[in-house]
């Protein structure tokens, strides 16, 4: 497998962007994580999405971790820090899916809060469905795990035709685009740094192709197995949607309905477009937060 590595004088001096490195080795790829907080403390994953990597989470590491948390978050390959195979037949469903929990196993993470949105949520859900007894808790904002059975909404078709078509495939104004509020320069700077050019941008572009979107897919049976194991799961599923994504708007209350741990728990709407981690980062952490120390009091 072809790959490459984003040059590291890419990364010097991104704003509001401290956290040391840490790299995991995947069957021959690096994977680049943060790991922030105490090492002894149960992990917060945080699962970033298309076409972000860990810099989307750099506003909630801080207050999830000064409460006492380990937060690592990664950057999945082919995005930020990590790898990145050149040909889109490189990445599947099925291969992220292998990546990922590898990356678990590697770190021995056990007791999980996940912390998702976009495709870290097909990503997360699915993990947390197949690995049942090494997740606490899961925190949903603009999320889904699709399986090809129900209509995708207008904005994704437009969405997915546009990374597989357009010859120009600007990162940094793709999220800019997605989020209420306006990215400054620094930061656009940061999101465009893992994509030197176009042969880093295969991970990003396969993307939106894998979602399954007909009953047929190859990942769609291995996602109704895991909505089989979400039917019944009853350990706290917290959503914190944002109020201005057209893209998982209803997926809230469509998994409020349908996963029993959802009951009784306190769903917020935070303000803000598809990229809520950008627009109300603060209020989606201490919502983490508080369902945490919920937890712990619990034991008490």
């Amino acid at each position: 497998m072809d790959f490459v590595r984003t040059p590291e004088k890419r990364f010097e001096r991104l704003l509001d962007y401290p956290f040391a490195p840490h790299y995991v080795d995947l069957n021959g790829l690096r994977m680049h994580f943060v790991d922030e907080g105490p090492g002894e403390a149960s992990p917060i994953l945080m699962l970033h999405g298309e076409p972000s990597w860990s810099y989307l989470y750099r506003h909630m590491i801080p207050v999830c971790s000064a409460a006492g948390h380990r937060v690592i978050a990664p950057d999945l390959i082919g995005f930020g820090k990590s790898d990145k195979p050149t040909s889109s037949d490189d990445y599947s469903y099925q291969q992220h899916m292998d990546w990922m929990q590898l990356f678990i196993d590697k770190l021995s993470l056990t007791n999980i809060t996940l912390v998702c949105q976009d495709w870290g949520s097909l990503l997360g859900l699915r993990l947390a469905a197949e690995n049942p007894d090494r997740f606490r808790a899961i925190v949903v904002g603009n999320g889904m795990l699709p399986t090809g059975d129900q209509k995708a909404p207008p904005a994704f078709k437009i969405w997915k035709n546009f990374a597989l078509h357009s010859p120009w495939f600007p990162i940094a104004r793709i999220i800019n685009a997605g989020s209420f509020r306006k990215l400054g320069p620094d930061e656009r700077r940061a999101y465009d740094a893992p994509f030197p050019n176009r042969k880093y941008k295969a991970g990003a572009r396969a993307f939106p192709r894998l979602v399954p979107m007909r009953p047929d897919d190859p990942a769609s049976e291995a996602n109704r197995k895991a909505w089989t194991v979400l039917e019944r799961w009853e350990k706290p599923f917290l959503t914190t949607f944002s109020n201005g994504d057209p893209i998982t708007r209803g997926g809230d209350a469509y998994m409020q309905k349908r996963i029993p741990g959802a009951r009784d728990q306190r769903h917020i709407t935070l303000k803000g477009g598809h990229f809520l981690q950008e627009d109300s980062p603060v209020a989606f952490a201490q919502a983490v937060n508080e369902l945490l120390a919920s937890l712990d009091m619990s034991l008490y």
